[in-house]
């Protein structure tokens, strides 16, 4: 931790929050810096390095944050971007678990060796995972990626399935995945597809997409589903794995 630049810009801090962590009352820290391009993803101040917002928080100020809320929060949400990219996260997770919080960890599961090194570790390994699920993995080169970066098809299922069956291996109240209902990007066929990388068991939380400050802009005038589109999506969700809510 030493080696860490405490006063730099790291992050978001939410400082409290009653919905990132089921069941918790928690602080939330969104670390900047991500590997994923999702053209409807509004977080472009930590994703898109020459928009990184000017007013981010450090981890000084997290960790003193921490400190002062012992007693009160109970939980803490690492979130991002992507938290398995940046140096900081061991470091957090390391002095959250001091402090005697529950760690909760999300990823967009396209890092599954990092994963594995974070949950066999005891230092590092977290109390809950969600993880996101964009779309169908084969659409994940076309959409999702930084422009050709990556071209297989098949790539994104390998290593989505290999991060869910990691994922899998927690309680299942102690981790789940989450889908954004993106009008042309979630259909029937991209449910279908996602359900395939999860256990029966699992929790598939939904939401709602919000068309605004995008990263790509013509998603900002994109509607949202119709709440009948959204009851029809979710209907067939529930068809392949019980535990579907909508957020």
């Amino acid at each position: 931790m030493a080696n860490l630049p405490l006063n730099e810009p790291a992050g978001v801090l939410v400082k409290t929050t009653l919905v990132d962590y089921p069941g918790m009352t928690a602080g939330s820290f969104f670390l900047k810096g991500c590997n994923l391009r999702c053209p409807y993803c509004y977080n472009i101040g930590l994703v898109v390095p020459q928009y990184y917002d000017k007013e981010l928080n450090t981890l000084e100020e997290l960790f003193s944050h921490l400190e002062k809320r012992q007693g009160i929060l109970s939980g803490l949400v690492i979130s991002g971007g992507e938290p398995l990219i940046n140096t900081a996260t061991p470091a957090i997770i390391k002095k959250a678990k001091e402090l005697g919080y529950k760690v909760k960890l999300d990823t967009n599961g396209t890092f599954p060796s990092r994963l594995k090194e974070f949950i066999e570790n005891p230092e590092l390994k977290p109390d809950f995972i969600a993880m996101d699920i964009k779309t169908s993995p084969y659409r994940y080169p076309q959409t999702m990626c930084i422009k050709n970066s990556v071209t297989d098809k098949y790539f994104f299922r390998s290593i989505l399935k290999e991060s869910a069956d990691l994922i899998s291996t927690y309680p299942a109240d102690k981790r789940e995945w989450r889908t954004v209902l993106v009008p042309g990007l979630v259909e029937k066929q991209d449910i279908k597809e996602m359900a395939e990388l999860l256990p029966q068991d699992a929790s598939w939380q939904f939401a709602q997409f919000r068309n605004g400050n995008c990263i790509d802009s013509s998603y900002n005038t994109l509607a949202p589903y119709l709440d009948s589109e959204i009851n029809e999506l979710i209907t067939y969700a529930k068809s392949l794995i019980k535990n579907v809510q909508l957020r």
